[in-house]
């Protein structure tokens, strides 16, 4: 028994590493770094990270929703979403990508038995589509860049850590309790108040060396807070979908983490802002 413990508990081997905040925050260090040295880099290897990615989403999307048959659905649907990334890097029209989602979707619902795998397979594409696609086209895009992936890691990250601290910290009542019994309003104010905060400094110091930002500061501080609020509602989105599976984890990839949905559910709900955001940018351009 360790010295100062409670009767039976024994310290976490390897001390606060092996424990489950040490495996969290190693690594959450590991992906951060990773997603940091593919975003400096850029071109195929940033779009074959995403690619690697939304294929691994789509594996435990389907897992999770119990879609059959379920080889042919991920081997198919997983097609689609090789074609859209290979259209994104080689710089194909917009369309393309366009028409290779419609044609997963297409099988999908050929392939479904039943009306739920057909829905949910498809759905899953959407998901993991997201996650294939939003990076690399602001990765790609003249005015964005890299300061724009920049600003979604620090909306998703820093509101992550603020809102875990301080609703460990502040307590609270619960913000969703049927669906996530942890998570409080403190917390999510303030991993609000913080990933806004996060957002804008990446914008702010972009502009300083030289980044052309898409829009004025006061409307970045606007759309950080968004974000930071939709990759909350993110995380508590998939927690419901992993409740009504009776699900713990998506997987068991990542050491503390448990699946990568667990982990890019927020990253997915400002990915899906930014999208919207820019499609609805280059219409307004064309008109």
């Amino acid at each position: 028994m360790a010295h100062g413990g409670s009767p039976g508990r024994q310290a976490a081997p390897g001390g606060w590493i092996g424990s489950e905040l040490g495996l969290r925050v190693v690594s959450s260090l590991v992906m951060a770094a990773a997603a940091l040295v593919v975003t400096y880099l850029g071109g195929w290897v940033f779009a074959a990270f995403w690619l690697l990615a939304g294929l691994v989403v789509l594996i435990e999307w389907t897992a999770i929703t119990r879609v059959e048959p379920r080889g042919p659905l991920r081997a198919t649907l997983g097609l689609s979403l090789v074609g859209m990334a290979l259209a994104l890097a080689l710089r194909l029209p917009p369309w393309t990508v366009a028409v290779l989602g419609a044609a997963g979707l297409v099988a999908a619902a050929a392939l479904g038995r039943r009306p739920h795998d057909r829905m949910w397979s498809g759905a899953g594409l959407l998901y993991a589509a997201v996650i294939v696609t939003v990076p690399f086209v602001v990765r790609d895009d003249a005015r964005l860049a890299a300061v724009g992936v920049l600003w979604i890691f620090a909306t998703v990250w820093v509101t992550d850590i603020a809102a875990y601290f301080v609703g460990r910290g502040f307590g609270g009542p619960k913000l969703w309790p049927r669906v996530s019994p942890k998570k409080t309003w403190s917390g999510f104010l303030g991993g609000v108040a913080a990933g806004s905060a996060g957002g804008v400094a990446v914008a702010a110091i972009g502009a300083r060396y030289g980044a052309d930002l898409p829009a004025p500061l006061w409307l970045i501080v606007v759309i950080s807070a968004l974000a930071a609020s939709l990759g909350q509602l993110g995380d508590l989105a998939e927690s419901a979908l992993k409740r009504k599976y009776d699900v713990k984890d998506s997987g068991q990839l990542i050491p503390g983490h448990g699946g990568l949905m667990d982990r890019l559910d927020a990253f997915w709900s400002v990915c899906a802002l930014v999208g919207v955001v820019l499609g609805l940018l280059r219409l307004a351009e064309r008109w």
